[in-house]
């Protein structure tokens, strides 16, 4: 493949994982407490077949996207929305999908549990970042305190039991278009 076919086929993905991620902010799957998305999905997919570099590409580019004014986040867009406490999931899916496709991309063929591995550790990462700035945001910035139990409860337990589903799907979803996608 020459360098400019392999530089197109690059801009292609990274813009149309962009795209699905945007998408994916506005498919809600109506669940009591936590508002659920299909945005984990996308931003998981695009580590997984996409690899490290082009996935976290394709995640910054939604965020840019995003923070310069479109209405892409599921509240919305700006550069305003950096200040709210939910900002940090979305920093959380840009290196999400790196750790992600870091780990997917070291086999040349994965299996369906080094798969669910790599997602599981994105899925971690993006927690994690989502939590810490959350936690931040709400005790410095808006002066709405947020305990360790409360976060953790509502941050974290009550949200994460669809995403761990989305991780068995993009999994599966994984297993088959990784080889597609290597062949193109």
């Amino acid at each position: 493949m020459s360098k400019n076919r392999k530089k197109i086929k690059e801009i292609i993905l990274c813009s149309l994982f962009a795209a699905l991620i945007a998408v994916g902010a506005f498919i809600k799957i109506p669940v009591p407490v936590v508002p659920f998305t299909l945005q984990f999905l996308f931003t998981d997919m695009a580590g997984l077949l996409l690899g490290s570099r082009l996935g976290f590409i394709a995640v910054m580019s939604y965020i840019a996207i995003g923070l310069a004014g479109l209405p892409v986040f599921a509240q919305g867009g700006g550069l305003n929305y950096i200040l709210q406490p939910s900002f940090g999931y979305l920093i959380g899916f840009a290196l999400g999908a790196f750790v992600t496709g870091k780990i997917a991309e070291r086999f040349k063929n994965p299996s369906f549990k080094i798969l669910i591995f790599a997602n599981f550790v994105g899925l971690l990462t993006v927690y994690a970042l989502g939590m810490i700035y959350y936690s931040l945001m709400s005790n410095f910035y808006l002066g709405t305190p947020i305990g360790l139990w409360p976060l953790f409860l509502y941050c974290f337990i009550l949200a994460v039991p669809g995403d761990i589903a989305l991780c068995v799907l993009s999994a599966s979803l994984g297993k088959f278009l990784i080889p597609v996608l290597r062949e193109l």
